[in-house]
């Protein structure tokens, strides 16, 4: 009987440090970049969408897509936000431009 309790806190434990915890970093990472948004950032939307911040909202963010369009999304479903370094073409030097994984 006590083999099954050490054997089930075992799993219960393990299921925590290999489930929960990752996932809760990951919520609090996204909340952050999220509650860091403001006008002029350029962000990638969970669907794929690519655009630059008009105006926050509570919930919602109004982001241009090109010029004169703007849609409106949910402020959860920003993914990332695209910094200058994401955007720039890589160097002739740079292992990535050769197609190398590594």
């Amino acid at each position: 009987m006590t083999i099954v309790f050490v054997y089930l806190l075992i799993l219960v434990a393990a299921f925590f440090l290999l489930v929960v915890r990752p996932q809760r970093r990951q919520m609090a990472a996204h909340r952050a970049l999220v509650a860091s948004l403001g006008p002029g950032d350029e962000i990638i939307t969970t669907g794929g969408i690519v655009g630059t911040i008009r105006t926050l909202n509570d919930d919602i963010v109004e982001l241009e897509i090109a010029p004169s369009v703007v849609v409106r999304v949910a402020r959860a479903a920003v993914t990332r936000q695209i910094t200058p370094a994401d955007d720039a073409p890589p160097e002739l030097g740079d292992p990535r431009a050769d197609g190398d994984p590594s």
